[in-house]
């Protein structure tokens, strides 16, 4: 059976989602959860794959891995049981033989928190509307010898309790697209940048692009593939690992430990 696990992790304590030998990785803790629990010997057999890399110290509520295994009830049932805590699977569904989590995507949504907000939350917004559209992302991406085209579907900022939100919806986007978007945005609300600014530079990128913000301030918020996901139930120990994680960071992994708390049915949705 070709299975699909909705992930939800706390980043700061990766090096990143892609394994990387010696180091603490989200896949390299994954893939020894499910060979404890000898549901593939290897992963390249098994055909395990996730949706996108995400950097170190950015967070993910909704990641999405995918494997074949003999044993999926054993899967579902027992993963949640053997994860570390800062890793958990909130949902699964029964994909055909040749799903891909990264390719089959239809788009993918991320959050990137500001704390404290940088200033103008309004000016901040109109700016953000300015990334919708196909555009030349050179400017805010690492693209290297790929197409710095992407398109992007939506793009808001709001305010969020003590935070500045920046949340924005595309089919794929470049390394450090976000981030560098983030930026442009922060300084937008610190009054050291105008919108229209954002336009110019979609359109004549100049040759220096602009730094990545914080990866701590991120969250892969959401992935859509058109199929539905069977929630999982929550395991007691994890709900208090993430409880304590929420209420012992004053920053942005506050609103993150709330974002990704078992107890938001948003998680499920």
């Amino acid at each position: 059976m070709r299975l699909a696990l909705r992930l939800s992790y706390f980043g700061d304590g990766f090096f990143g989602s892609q394994m990387q030998p010696g180091l603490r990785t989200v896949e390299g803790e994954f893939i020894a959860a499910c060979r404890r629990l000898d549901l593939f010997t290897d992963w390249r057999e098994a055909g395990y794959s996730m949706a996108g890399r995400t950097d170190r110290g950015v967070h993910a509520r909704c990641q999405v891995c995918s494997f074949s295994t003999g044993e999926p009830d054993r899967a579902i049932r027992a993963l949640n049981r053997v994860l570390p805590g800062d890793i958990w699977c909130t949902a699964w569904a029964d994909v055909p033989a040749g799903f891909h989590p990264r390719y089959d995507a239809v788009s993918r949504t991320y959050r990137y928190y500001f704390f404290p907000a940088p200033g103008d939350t309004t000016l901040m917004h109109e700016a953000a509307e300015r990334f919708v559209g196909r555009h030349d992302f050179s400017a805010f991406a690492r693209a290297g010898d790929r197409n710095p085209e992407r398109e992007v579907l939506s793009a808001r900022v709001f305010e969020s309790g003590r935070f500045a939100v920046f949340e924005v919806t595309g089919a794929s986007f470049l390394w450090n697209m976000v981030r560098g978007m983030a930026t442009a945005l922060d300084r937008v609300g610190r009054g050291e940048m105008d919108p229209e600014e954002i336009a110019r530079l979609l359109t004549d990128p100049p040759v220096q692009r602009l730094p990545a913000a914080p990866p701590e301030g991120l969250v892969l918020q959401d992935i859509d593939y058109g199929i539905s996901f069977t929630p999982l139930p929550t395991d007691e120990k994890d709900r208090g690992y993430r409880a304590s994680r929420r209420y012992n960071y004053h920053t942005i992994m506050a609103e993150v430990a709330a974002l990704l708390a078992p107890e938001d049915e948003k998680l499920h949705g």
